[in-house]
Parts: C-alpha cells; sequence; structure tokens
C-alpha cells in the first residue's frame, strides 16, 4: 500500500510539475515534441499523437512506425505533442523544441535556430517556461491544502488540552525533560501549538524551554546540541514527544478477559491494586509484569470509581482495543472551513509548510547532517499502512512543497539552473553559448545522480542496520 501510494502521489505531481513547462510552452508557441510520464529507455508502455487528423495510439511499443517520425508529419502535425507513458517511475519530462536539458545537447537541435523554439524565444519567456513546474507544484499544495480544509476542516490539539502531560524522548530526557511535563515557552516565547512545538524543539535548536511540572512553572536550560543529536540519531521514526493518552476501552478482541470480567467500551482504567496509574503506558507495563497473577483494577464509568479483580493471562494482555483519537481523549479544537474561508488558510498553511522546510535543511548542515538524506524508502514511510484519503492528499501536498523547492535550488539540470542562467542574460544581456549550456548540464547531473545515491543508500543503510 505504501509503494502504490507514492507511486501515485509522485505520479500526480510528476504530471502536474511537467504540464507547467507544456503550458507555459504553449502559451508562447513554442513546439513541445514529447510529454512523457516516466522515463521510456527502450520502450514506452503507451503514446498517443494527433495526426492526419486523428488521435493514434501505440501500447508496448519500442520503434514508432515511419508515419509517426516528426519528418514524415505535415508542418501542422509537428506542433502536436507525443503523449506517452514509461516503464521506469522515476519521474518524466516534457521535451521542449530547441532547449538543452536531460533529454538532449547541442548536436539534438536544429542547425537553424527556428521561431518555434526555446532558444528563439525572448528570455522573459523562457524564464516562465522553465519556472512553470515550479510554480505549479507550489500551486497544486495549495489547492490540495485548500479542499483539506473545505472537505476535512483542521483539528488543533493545544498544548495544555493534554491533561496527564507528554511522553518525552531519552534525548529530551538528558535535556531535564520529565514525562508529564508540558511546554509552555520555548526561548521566551508562548507555545499553545502541540505541532508548533515539537516543530521548534527539531528545527530551532531551543536553549531554554519552560514547562509546567505539576503546579509548578520550570524553565530548563538545554544543552544547545539537541539539533546535532537529532542528526547523530538518525531515526526516521523519531518522535520526541507524544501525548501521554489515558487507558479507555473501546472494544474487544476474541475470548477477552476484560469482557468476561465485566469492563465495557468506554471504561477508563485508573489504578491497579489500588495505586493511582491513570497513563495507558504504566497501565500495559502493570499488567505485563503480573503476567499469570490477578489483580485489581480500578476504573472509571459513567463519572463514577469502580473495582475490579481480574485474572491476568500468561501474555499479560486483557484482550482490548484502546481509543487512541486525541478528538476522542482531549479537548481538541476543531475548525470547520467554507471554501472562501479555506482560500486562504490552504495558502497560509502551504506557506508555513515552505518555511518550515526551508529551515528543516539547516539540519543538514551540521556534523553528519548528509545521514538525514532519505531517499524514495524514506518518502514510501511516510505513508500510512492502510489507504486514508486524508493521509495521501496531505502527504502529497507535503510532497509538491519539497518538490518546488528542491526543484528551485541553482543546480543545472534542475530547474533551478535554469532559472539561474536565463536570469543572468536578463541582468547582463548575455546569452551563455550552448557549449557551456552542456557542460552544466552534465555536471548538474553527475551531482543529481550522487545525491540521488547517497539519499537511497541510507534508506538502505538504516534498512540493513534494523535487521
Amino acid at each position: 500500500m505504501k509503494i502504490f501510494a507514492l507511486l501515485l502521489s509522485l505520479s500526480l505531481l510528476v504530471f502536474t510539475h511537467e504540464m507547467g513547462h507544456l503550458g507555459f510552452a504553449k502559451l508562447f508557441h513554442t513546439r513541445v515534441r514529447r510529454f512523457y510520464l516516466f522515463f521510456n529507455p527502450g520502450f514506452s508502455i503507451f503514446k498517443a499523437r494527433k495526426f492526419g487528423g486523428k488521435w493514434h495510439f501505440l501500447f508496448f511499443n519500442a520503434n514508432e512506425p515511419d508515419e509517426w517520425k516528426e519528418e514524415n508529419l505535415s508542418e501542422a502535425d509537428r506542433n502536436n505533442t507525443l503523449w506517452g507513458i514509461g516503464w521506469l517511475p522515476l519521474g518524466g519530462y516534457c521535451d521542449i523544441a530547441g532547449m538543452i536539458d536531460e533529454t538532449k545537447g547541442p548536436d539534438d537541435l536544429e542547425s537553424t535556430p527556428q521561431p518555434w523554439e526555446y532558444r528563439s524565444k525572448p528570455a522573459w519567456q523562457r524564464l516562465c517556461i522553465v519556472s512553470g513546474g515550479v510554480l505549479v507544484n507550489f500551486v497544486t499544495a495549495l489547492i490540495i491544502y485548500t479542499g483539506i480544509f473545505a472537505h476535512w476542516g483542521k483539528d488543533e490539539l493545544p498544548l495544555r488540552n493534554a491533561s496527564l502531560g507528554y511522553a518525552y524522548h531519552e534525548m529530551l530526557k538528558d535535556e531535564g525533560f520529565v514525562d508529564g511535563d508540558v511546554i509552555y515557552a520555548i526561548d521566551g516565547n508562548e507555545v499553545y501549538d502541540f505541532v508548533e512545538a515539537q516543530q521548534r524543539l527539531t528545527l530551532d535548536n531551543p536553549r531554554q524551554v519552560t514547562v509546567r511540572r505539576g503546579d509548578s512553572l520550570l524553565t530548563l536550560d538545554l544543552s544547545g546540541q539537541l539539533m546535532q543529536r537529532i542528526v547523530e540519531l538518525n531515526s526516521k521514526d523519531l518522535v520526541l514527544m507524544a501525548p501521554r493518552m489515558p487507558f479507555v476501552v473501546k472494544d474487544y478482541v476474541t475470548g477477552s478477559p476484560a469482557k468476561r470480567a465485566g469492563l465495557l467500551p468506554g471504561d477508563s482504567l485508573v489504578a491497579i491494586d489500588g495505586q493511582p496509574m491513570p497513563v495507558a503506558t504504566d497501565i500495559i507495563a502493570a499488567l505485563g509484569a503480573a503476567a499469570g497473577d490477578s489483580l485489581t483494577i480500578g476504573f472509571v464509568r459513567q463519572g463514577q470509581r469502580h473495582d475490579v479483580r481480574m485474572a491476568i493471562p500468561s501474555d499479560g494482555k486483557i484482550g482490548v482495543q484502546l481509543v487512541t483519537s486525541l478528538a476522542d481523549l482531549f479537548e481538541v479544537h476543531h475548525i470547520d472551513y467554507t471554501i472562501l474561508q479555506a482560500i486562504p488558510a490552504g495558502i497560509s498553511y502551504g506557506w508555513h509548510t515552505l518555511t518550515s522546510y526551508v529551515s528543516s535543511l539547516r539540519v543538514l548542515f551540521a556534523p553528519g547532517g548528509t545521514q538525514a538524506l532519505g531517499g524514495f524508502g524514506t518518502l514510501g514511510s511516510l505513508f500510512p499502512n492502510e489507504w486514508d484519503w486524508h493521509s495521501f492528499w496531505s502527504i502529497t501536498a507535503f510532497l509538491a512543497v519539497i518538490l518546488a523547492f528542491m526543484n528551485v535550488i541553482p543546480i543545472p539540470g534542475l530547474d533551478g539552473g535554469h532559472i539561474v542562467f536565463t536570469l543572468w542574460e536578463i541582468v547582463t544581456r548575455r546569452k551563455p553559448s550552448e557549449r557551456f549550456l552542456t557542460v552544466a548540464q552534465n555536471v548538474g547531473m553527475i551531482l543529481l545522480i550522487a545525491l540521488l545515491v547517497l539519499a537511497n543508500g541510507n534508506d538502505l543503510w538504516r534498512w540493513l542496520r534494523s535487521l
């Protein structure tokens, strides 16, 4: 399911990205020879082209028939793009006539620049064409976020609404945090939202955190090494803090001892053998320690406290499913949006996501930061094991933001490289030579391949370490 979700998400984003290039190219009457989803070394799964007034299709094709070849088409039909789906799902491409990119070099261009070629267009039009993919990816993210808010609304867990406080990673406990603490301020600035607190701990490398512990407010002086320790830990599943959950029965499993003892869905376990124990993880540990024995379990039902004696099976489990939804356990702030309200909310959230992602890249410049890079395995791990439309669209929007930013980085071979060269031409009124663009393109592709190998190599290394 993760693989399917990743392929579907990336296919949508690659398609919209390349459509951004194609849209501006068509707007400025620039010929687009081929538009491909996925790469097609050797053969294509699907091809479609309109010529002679009709659409023609090919399936699992390696060599195009003569009548499909551009030199045999009429001048009008040559303006029609060949659409295709390749078999290698690592991206896609938009073959724009007269443009030096990953698909061709100077030797592949017409000997004389043609008016319908990219290289013959004014610099500002070429800038629009090369920027189109990045622009459309970011706009796609904003549209998806807008749709999410309009359809599902938004749930927020105010930090202080987690009545049992939070459980913290050992890394934070080394910094002075204690399970049950509730964060009030980071570096002197009050924090109200659970998600914001996690992001600031991860990205801002804070030096002071104010927490509520019991009835007191305490200020913790941190080491200033939190970001470096996060990088060194090198875990894609790192959770710095999580709300401590009560043990509330949702349902039974087959042969449930809890059902036989009289526990009902909605009951909340709060004590073991008379010892108060409101946190689910503590109760689970106590049940495991008493495997094969009997315990008196205290629970609350409709506001009334009760006790029941229960024999604990040898596996330490009492056969119940727990309520895990934050909205069912705590006072979660839910916001519904009309479509007109969702538009500015989606734009604001998309911009916040972009700035947060850019800030997170500082981790790469910490010692050992390149170990934090991840490839397709890391991307696939973002998706849940079971299909969920809300998760799919949320992750797809996030990936759209990543794709937009990564493509604007000024590396030859990426859109950002073309953008920089075009801006240089606009400022200096001097156009880079085709030979220079070819060399830059080759250097950029080497860098991109090295980055791809490093990122996916990190994924492979993490997998081997987990065996």
